[in-house]
Formats: C-alpha cells, structure tokens, sequence
C-alpha cells in the first residue's frame, strides 16, 4: 500500500490525531483543513508525543502501572451530578459521537446518491462514465455506508434508554471489526480521487455533478441540505477512521474499571489502534534535538545563537562575530565518539556589512512561516509537565527514567527556541547578499547591532578567506566560543534556580543622565523558556531630560531570571518607517538588565534598585508575590461596591443584565484603544487602576470623565481586575471540574456538546456578561494585524481570570509546584476560553433553545 503521506494525499496517522488532541485542538477533524506538519526544512516536525491522548491539565495523572488515568471520579460529570439527573460524561461523548455518525451518514449517502443513475447511465448508449469508473470512484462506499447505518440503529436505543448498566462495547468491537473495508478503501483512495478529477475534466455532466452534492442536515438542525464536492466527501472516510479511535480513548476515561464495558471498549481500541499504526507505520513523528555550541576566532566579540530565516525556513545557527568578520555556522552532525565541529554557512567581512537604511529601497522580507501561538503555549506546557515529572522521578532516583525524560523536554525547548523570535534583524553584503535573523527581542538586535557599529568604527579592510584560512577559522570556533549551549533546561546545572512562577511587581521611578531633551518611555522584559517577552510600557515623557513616571506594573512570571528596562526616544515622524518590520523607528537610548535573586524577590517587600545603561540612570523599585496570593480571590466587605462582590448582586442592584462596569470600560476600550499594540498584554498603570477601582465601587459621577482621560492600558487593567477579583470566577467554581473535563474530550462533537450544555448551567448574570465579553474580545482580535492581539494572546490573559477558581475550591487540588500550576491549570483555562472565541457566534436564545449541538465538522 503507498503511504498515505505521499504528495497530494492527507497523511493518516493515529499518533498525529491523538497528538492534536494532546494540542486541546478545538478545530475538529475536517479534511479539508488536515496538513502534513511539516517543519520549514521540509523535515517532519513531530516533537515527543505522549501516547496517553488524555494527558491534559488537571485530567492526566499517573497510575501505579504508569498508564494515564482521569484523577477525577467518572461516574458523573459534577460532584454529586448536580447539573442535571442524565448528564454523564460518558453519555455526553456517546450523544456527541451519534449525532457526528449521523452527520457522517448523511455524506455518505450524498456521496452514493449519483452512482446508481451513473451505473444505469452506463448500460446505455450514452453513458456519463464507464463502468469501471464508477466502480474505481465509489469502491468500498456502499460498504462503508452500511457499516455505520448499522452500528448508528444500534447506538441510538442505547443512548435513548440511558442508565449506569447500558452496555456499548460490544458495537464498538463490531466496528473496530470492520476496519478491513476502510484498508481496502484506503488502498484506492488516491486513484479514486484521481479517476473523479479525470472524469470530470472530460466530462461535464459529470464535472456538475461532483461540484454540487447535496448533504442532508442532521436532524433539529436549521440547515436542511449543504453543498459538497466530491473530493470532500470522498475524504471524509479517510478522515473518519480515526473517530472511533478518540472516542474510544474518552470512553474509557469516563467508564469505572469494574464496568462490563470496559474491557470490551479495552479491545476495540487495541484493534483501531493496531490498524492505525500498522498503515503508518514508516512514519517516525519524532523530531531529533536541535544541539549546536558556539566559537571565536582572530578575536571572538560576541557569538550565540540566532534564528536564521534561510529559503523561507527557519534554521537555528550559532553566529560568531569576530574583530573583521561575521561568521555564520551550524554544528556538523558527527558519528558517535568524533570531535565535534562547526560547518560554516557563510561569512561577511564587517567592512562590507552594512544595515538597512529607512530609504533602503531592498526587496521586503519575504514570508515567513510562523506555528499559531496556541502550538507555542502547548510546548510550553509540555515542558512545564517534563520538569514535573523528573522532579518526581528524581526523588525516586530513577535516573534511566529521568534520562529520558529530559530527552523528550530538550526537543520541546529546542522547537520553542526555533519557533518563537520574531524581531526581524536584516543585515546586507555591500555585494547586494542579504542576511535575516529573527529574535526574540529588541534588546539582543540592538545588541548584535551596537556590536557590529562598534567594531565598524575601526579601521578595517575587506578580507576574503581562502577555503583553508575559513577552514581553519571554523575549526577553531568549537574551542573559542563563550555561549556553549542552547539555552535549554537540560545544559543547566541541577542546582540552579528554576527561576520564579508568580507576579513581579516593578514601579519605574524615573531617569537621569540625558544630554538632550527628548521625548522618553521605558519597555519592560522578562525571560520565559529561553527568550525574552515584553511586559509593560511607560508612558511617553515628553520634552525633557530627566523622565519621572512614578508607574507601577504587575508583571507574570513564568520561570523567570531576569528583568530587563529599555529606554527609548519616542519618533513622532511617521513618515519613517523600518522596512524590516513596518513599524514606527523608536530609537534605543539605553538598555540594562538585573538577575532576579531569589533572597531578594521572595523578601516580599519592596526593594529598589537602579540600572546603569550607556551613562542613563533608571532608578525603579521591585516586590514579588506568589501566584497563590495574587491570585486569591477575596469577597469584598463592602456588598454596596462593585469589585469583590458577586456578579448576581451587581445586576441585580444596577437592573442591568451586565454589570456597568463592564460595559463602560467594554465601549472605551472599543472606542480608542482596539488598535493599541498588546492591549489587555501590556500592564497598566497600577496607581491608575486603583483609582478607577475605588470611582466605580463609590459610583462616582465622575467615572465617564475619568474614563475619557485615563491611558487605556489603565482602563483595561480595571476590567481584567474586576472578573479576578469577582468572589468566585465567572464561570463558576460548581462548573469548574466540568469545563476542565470538557476541553480534554478528543471527539469534538461530544466537546460541543458538553461545552455547550455548561455554558447553558450558568447563572443568567454570569452568561450574558460572558458572551458580551466574548464578542468584545473577537473584535479586538480582528484587529491583530495592528494591536497583535489573536484571539489565542485574549484567551491567556483572560482565560485564567475567567475561569481560575476560588481559594476554597483551589485548595482542594493535588498539584503543589509553581510549574504544575501553570502547567495543570492554566493551559486548560486557556483553552477553555479559547475554545469559546474560536467558535461561531453563540447566541443567549439559541443556547437556552437548543439540548444538544451538533457539530458538522465530523
């Protein structure tokens, strides 16, 4: 059988499905959608995958055998399955898989309803097709089709005369049974598709036909009949093997191993696994470890490593720059036991380096491929759950286990590395050869760029290396380099600090040591995985020469180890654009940074400090504080203000169905900051925010003119502070355990179906203030291309805010490390929320009309 990844064919593999599930990939299974994942080299990019498909926040933990189990009881979907008397999970997953096999059948049947006409046809003296082209197109169909009929009239009953003792497994081997015909199917796929296209290139009856089938609408769906290709439904097979395979994994995640079931599902899902793995078994999705070093030479200044964009591919290289010459290097892949070296990639001597000028008329950087910020965050959590796990396995001096462990982390903190720069540093060859790196910062571009001009001002002559002089030069990097390592977990010493998992606090007081008057602000970084993210914003002190901005800003910490302060001057002119990135030039006047030391942040009390850059003095003042006591949720005192109080209270008190504090900073933020850059990222103002806070909970007439006049990070500051602050979160502590259960589901019509009735549990109060902030937040989103704001960076911010629950019902978890706080909670409140913006407009009468969604997506 041809492999299914072969050119212009979806790839099948059961280990790429399962390891979307592991990604909480809400996009479904459609065909259409499916690619190779690919790396930019054209490499397959697969990082470690854990074989468990319910490895989740919160959901995955470890039996005593090692395999994964749900730590929560499956019998119910709620504690005491107080939502409502039927809702099981495991009857949510059946009723979501039944209403998908209905779906399924329905295109099955659109896809048989041409062939007999076409087979009539056929016998006549003006056939449409031969017969062996009908039977080549729709080989194995008809099979298919009463396969699922079949196993559909089976399920139904089962679901509709549901109770603890039903029994399912027995159809799920049945189906399981059948897969040979999908073998078969599959084995033709590529010359059925093929055939179709042929036929209807020469055919044009034919040609109407494959372009407008019609697919019936399930049941209680508005959607009678849709149009669907034949390409598209003759996918859907391929597509569909999978299905049982996720659902069976959900299955049994939420049936008690004592349960008749569970055996029977046991062995339906080692029969499509076996099938699965057995069609794809060429396929090796493990990515191998990017590890490189770094070198000098004549002499070294400055080397590490970059991200080079290198025929519309990222490629990690370790750049050396040395007193003449810019030398850009990857490590040789040696055998095992042989003296590692560098190959060199090219060289520029630095007489003929020039940068990009703002009237450089050179061609625009081309387009680069970037991995969705959702995939980048799930590496990230699959890192945070390795240094978990080899914590663990350390305790229990495992040290093979913790080998290979920190094996699988390095390939996740490589990809990362690889993926997450996006500053564009370009660099020119006076010879008309360009050079493009991306980084992950503004610091290190100008860095690398002070470097360079540095060096320039010397008196330096164009040199050209012979093959044995770049030779020697290259060997010699192994040995001069300064920065060994990737920065990756692995290559630190055990002792090292695992950096800090809380919130920094930073008040920037002010600057001195300007020679001219300017207009001055400050950007705030800190280090997460390996590179640097940007944090917070001053405002922009116009015209002087000695800033004072009193501005305190609640930074997150995500292992951090440093905090960096970079001053700017403020460019007003936009006429002067940076070909490079499309943005107004602001230009660096001074950059600094200062380690995180541990004594100091975990003192709890303020402590300031001044960071010395380029003869510019930034004094500012620091404090930390746990996420567990940042994040605490204190009902307030006072019932008669705002913040701290339940939201039912709130409306209630206002007669409003969303609280006025919502909508007001909603509208300002709509009206003058949808397009700022990182709105709801950047920090506001703390001192700004507490005002605004104390004006609505006094309801001050004042509160529109403050509106009006205060910065809008401060104004977006106040919302994300009141749904933090709320008593509880505002999708409730009672639904909390179900919204964690639902996004780890892999079938997605049994994901929207369950996440669909939890919305519907909501207090009123709670769900109309939700889909509000819903709508707003995918407004914002459609302005990414100005503010940089997707609806993945919306549902980090507020996704924990929304969902993370309260001191009470925290405190009844099992996950004790900062690291697996981030990992087990976060990530799935992300998701959750992201799950909501993702998805199409919900409407608060149809959610509260309708019992059970059906997805189309199948």
């Amino acid at each position: 059988m041809e492999h299914l990844s072969t050119r212009g064919l979806p790839r099948l593999s059961w280990i790429d499905t399962l390891y979307s599930n592991f990604n909480y990939n809400n996009d479904g299974y459609d065909g259409e959608g499916t690619e190779d994942r690919k790396s930019q080299d054209g490499s397959e990019t697969m990082p470690f995958i854990d074989e468990s498909p319910t490895m989740s926040p919160q959901l995955c933990a470890r039996g005593p055998d090692g395999e994964a189990v749900s730590p929560t009881p499956p019998e119910g979907l709620l504690p005491g399955g107080d939502i409502e008397k039927g809702l099981e999970m495991k009857k949510l997953v059946l009723s979501g898989f039944l209403a998908s096999e209905e779906i399924y059948i329905n295109q099955l049947e659109a896809l048989l309803l041409p062939m007999r006409p076409l087979k009539a046809a056929a016998t006549t003296s003006k056939p449409v097709l031969s017969m062996e082209q009908i039977e080549t197109i729709f080989f194995k169909i008809q099979d298919i089709f009463q396969i699922h009929k079949e196993f559909y009239d089976a399920l139904l009953p089962h679901i509709q005369q549901w109770d603890d003792k039903v029994t399912v497994g027995h159809l799920f081997q049945k189906l399981a049974s059948e897969l040979g015909v999908y073998k078969a199917f599959l084995d033709n796929y590529k010359v059925a598709v093929e055939t179709a296209e042929k036929c209807a290139q020469a055919n044009g009856q034919f040609q109407k036909i494959s372009e407008n089938l019609k697919v019936k609408g399930p049941k209680d769906s508005k959607d009678l009949t849709s149009s669907v290709t034949m390409e598209a439904l003759l996918y859907k097979p391929i597509d569909r093997v999978t299905r049982s395979t996720l659902v069976l994994h959900d299955l049994l995640k939420h049936t008690p191993k004592d349960h008749p079931d569970f055996p029977l599902l046991q062995d339906a899902l080692r029969i499509s696994q076996n099938f699965l793995s057995s069609i794809n078994e060429e396929i090796d999705p493990r990515r191998t470890a990017v590890t490189t070093p770094k070198g000098e030479a004549r002499q070294l200044v400055k080397d590490g490593f970059l991200v080079e964009v290198s025929e519309g591919s990222r490629k990690l290289r370790h750049v050396f720059l040395f007193t003449d010459l810019l030398l850009c290097a990857k490590l040789k892949k040696t055998a095992v036991g042989k003296h590692q070296q560098y190959e060199c990639k090219w060289y520029t001597p630095l007489a003929d380096l020039t940068f990009q000028t703002l009237d450089d008329a050179a061609d625009s950087i081309p387009h680069i491929q970037t991995l969705p910020e959702h995939e980048l965050d799930e590496m990230k959590n699959k890192i945070c759950v390795f240094k978990s796990e080899i914590q663990k396995e350390k305790t229990k001096g495992q040290s093979r286990v913790v080998d290979r462990l920190r094996k699988k982390m390095n390939e996740q903190e490589a990809c990362l590395l690889l993926h997450s720069p996006s500053i564009p540093f370009r660099i020119h060859n006076r010879n008309g050869k360009s050079y493009l790196f991306l980084l992950s910062s503004d610091y290190e571009r100008s860095e690398w760029r002070e470097s360079i001009e540095k060096l320039q001002k010397k008196d330096l002559q164009a040199c050209v290396l012979s093959s044995v002089e770049l030779q020697v030069l290259t060997g010699f990097c192994f040995k001069l380099r300064t920065v060994h390592n990737i920065p990756l977990t692995s290559h630190k010493d055990d002792e090292e600090s695992p950096g800090h998992y809380g919130f920094l606090h930073v008040i920037v007081h002010s600057a001195t040591g300007f020679k001219e008057s300017a207009n001055l602000y400050c950007t705030l970084e800190v280090d997460s995985f390996g590179y640097y993210v940007g944090k917070a914003k001053t405002r922009v002190f116009r015209d002087t020469t000695e800033p004072t901005w009193n501005e305190e800003f609640e930074i997150e910490l995500e292992g951090s180890q440093c905090l960096r302060i970079l001053c700017y001057e403020k460019c007003y002119d936009k006429s002067k654009l940076n070909k490079d990135d499309n943005e107004i030039v602001d230009k660096i006047v001074g950059k600094g940074q200062v380690q995180l030391d541990p004594q100091t942040v975990q003192s709890k009390n303020w402590h300031m400090d001044v960071i010395e850059m380029n003869g510019i003095k930034v004094e500012f003042s620091m404090k930390f504080s746990s996420r567990d006591l940042s994040l605490k949720r204190t009902p307030s005192k006072k019932q008669s203000g705002v913040f701290g109080v339940k939201i039912s209270v709130v409306t209630k008190r206002e007669r409003s169905k969303v609280p006025y504090i919502v909508r007001q900073c909603i509208e300002e933020v709509e009206k003058r900051g949808i397009e700022e850059v990182g709105i709801y990222r950047i920090s506001g103002v703390a001192t700004d925010i507490q005002a605004l806070k104390a004006a609505f909970d006094t309801n001050t007439k004042d509160i529109l003119v403050m509106l009006s006049d205060m910065d809008i990070n401060a104004i977006a500051g106040t919302l994300k502070l009141y749904f933090r602050e709320l008593p509880e979160p505002l999708l409730t502590d009672r639904l909390y355990p179900a919204f964690m259960e639902g996004i780890a589901l892999s079938d997605p019509a049994a994901k929207e179906n369950c996440m669909m009735h939890l919305l519907r549990s909501l207090p009123d109060p709670n769900l109309i203030t939700f889909l509000t902030l819903l709508e707003h937040l995918k407004r914002v989103a459609e302005k990414e291309p100005i503010n940089k704001m997707s609806l993945h960076n919306l549902a980090t911010v507020f996704g924990p805010t929304l969902l993370r629950p309260s001191e009470a019902e925290s405190s009844k978890g099992h996950v004790t490390l900062a690291s697996d706080i981030w990992s087990h909670d976060v990530m799935a409140q992300v998701q959750v929320l992201l799950y909501y913006l993702q998805h199409q407009p919900i409407s608060f009468s149809e959610l509260k009309r309708n019992t059970l969604y059906f997805s189309t997506d199948v």
